[in-house]
């Protein structure tokens, strides 16, 4: 930037503090670097997976850019025509969707699709979209089936269920006879991304990297799979690896200029490239950045229907903020993170005034299904939960498969007080991942009172609380209801001579081990 001429950006203007200003001869070293910098991004296409541009500018040298910051220009369009990105492509781009020419029997599927659009629509999926050409584009006889990407970032080893609307959009356009993407932020995740959020992201080394990609990889074939050719996973380090971009994106990026830059063969070959993808799906909080992309790729295939984009409505928690993975409270995609009991026993737990819009976004019940089981819950005799049980089967099942739904359903029964299933050890161990534990010598719960083991466990503050509870009813030993206060544990009710279950009413438990 220090060897930035000036006549490479003949005419442009820039965001400064909520004003714009215009200027033919000079910028400023941040300006410079902006524009430098969103080309960069532009032409490299690190934009895929990723919300800000280049956050390590944070780290460096510059604030964090966002790649509307030449696209709010009102002279953006002679910012790339000084450069002329046009000419980068070795041979004209059509229409992606105005020529395209399908065979016959993708004309038969073509007619027989429904509108993923409408559908998404429908169910409170859509926030919003670039052009209402897409709705049409999406049943047109005469277009192809679509190619979906949606981005995710591999700063953990698991998606959470923040990421879930965006699986679920991508699922939709599948079952809707599209094509789905699942590009992970491999390169961009080498070189960080601040969200906004409190808490910033840390920087990641790369093995951790590629332990994140795989876990991530892994939870999106689980649930996209099924039919391979309806789907597909990439990684924008497949393409970023072989530039020497990546180093110096982060260490020496201030002092290139764009002109030898765009003479690099990598970034031509990045160009020119063809993956197919012609939508893009994510979150409203990326709109100003879907937005950003459709529209360079307009100006650069000069055509209005060249791509693309689709938000839908953040998933939110009781208090309004978005699910993450940054705060307390995360609910993860992956069994290792997370049991497929406790997913399970989230959404069994969803509010009444929250299951219904869940059943909405995060199931593909019919409409009328739905409005049946909302039908249900106003009548008289209706069982508390019954349509929150239906969440959770739909949810979990979708996530972790019918095994994982019959293991969340076998521990849900285990653990429910008065439940006529016999426990075994090897339950009882499955069930203590997911709730208190304890070890206790075998002479401090052989032989003694239920109040005083309860109290030992840490179930009961005090004997007293304990006395109180026995005589309202409310404790379990084994799921079996204790009404005497003067029982005393015996031998016989320690499962397999391992431990035993304690409870107190429906939700507090303990697994008392025997050391």
């Amino acid at each position: 930037f220090r060897t930035f001429k000036p006549e490479t950006f003949p005419v442009c203007h820039s965001r400064n503090r909520g004003k714009e200003k215009q200027s033919s001869t000079s910028f400023s070293t941040e300006e410079r670097s902006g524009h430098i910098v969103n080309l960069m991004a532009y032409a490299t296409g690190v934009t895929l997976a990723s919300r800000t541009i280049f956050p390590f500018c944070s780290r460096t040298f510059l604030p964090p850019l966002r790649v509307t910051s030449i696209l709010e220009s009102s002279s953006s369009s002679t910012f790339f025509r000084s450069v002329q990105a046009p000419q980068l492509f070795s041979t004209p781009r059509a229409p992606l969707f105005s020529s395209v020419k399908c065979s016959t029997s993708s004309l038969e599927t073509a007619a027989s699709r429904p509108n993923v659009v409408d559908i998404l629509e429908e169910r409170g999926l859509l926030e919003s979209i670039t052009s209402e050409n897409l709705r049409s584009a999406c049943s047109d006889p005469n277009v192809a089936p679509l190619k979906v990407y949606c981005g995710f970032d591999p700063t953990a080893e698991s998606l959470h269920l923040g990421n879930l609307l965006g699986i679920i959009v991508l699922s939709w356009f599948q079952r809707c006879g599209h094509q789905a993407v699942g590009l992970i932020g491999g390169a961009t995740g080498r070189v960080g991304d601040p969200s906004g959020k409190s808490l910033e992201r840390p920087e990641l080394d790369a093995l951790t990297l590629e332990k994140n990609i795989t876990g991530i990889k892994n939870i999106l074939v689980k649930i996209l799979g099924g039919n391979a050719s309806s789907y597909v996973i990439f990684n924008n380090y497949d393409w970023w690896k072989d530039m020497t971009m990546l180093d110096f994106l982060k260490n020496v990026g201030r002092f290139a200029r764009v002109g030898p830059m765009m003479a690099k063969e990598s970034v031509k070959k990045r160009l020119e490239s063809e993956q197919g993808v012609n939508v893009q799906i994510g979150g409203s909080d990326q709109w100003g950045n879907i937005t950003a992309g459709t529209d360079l790729i307009r100006k650069i295939l000069q055509t209005e229907e060249a791509a693309y984009g689709l938000t839908f409505p953040l998933l939110l928690k009781n208090d309004g903020t978005k699910f993450g993975k940054s705060e307390d409270g995360a609910v993860w995609l992956s069994p290792s993170m997370l049991s497929p009991y406790k997913f399970y026993q989230y959404f069994f737990s969803v509010p009444d005034v929250d299951v219904i819009r869940f059943l909405k976004t995060l199931t593909f019940l019919s409409l009328d299904e739905i409005k049946t089981l909302e039908d249900e819950m106003r009548k008289p005799g209706y069982v508390p939960n019954t349509v929150q049980m239906k969440l959770a089967e739909e949810v979990t099942r979708f996530v972790h498969g019918e095994e994982g739904l019959k293991e969340a359903m076998k521990a849900t029964e285990a653990l429910r007080p008065g439940a006529e299933m016999k426990l075994d050890w090897s339950l009882i161990e499955r069930i203590a991942e997911d709730i208190p534990t304890c070890s206790l010598p075998v002479d401090r719960v052989a032989g003694v009172s239920i109040v005083d083991v309860s109290v030992s466990a840490g179930l009961f503050e005090s004997k007293s609380a304990a006395r109180r509870m026995l005589k309202q009813g409310g404790v379990y030993m084994n799921n079996e209801r204790v009404d005497d206060e003067n029982k005393r544990v015996e031998e016989g009710d320690i499962v397999e001579g391992k431990g035993l279950v304690l409870s107190s009413g429906k939700k507090n438990k303990v697994v008392i081990r025997i050391s």
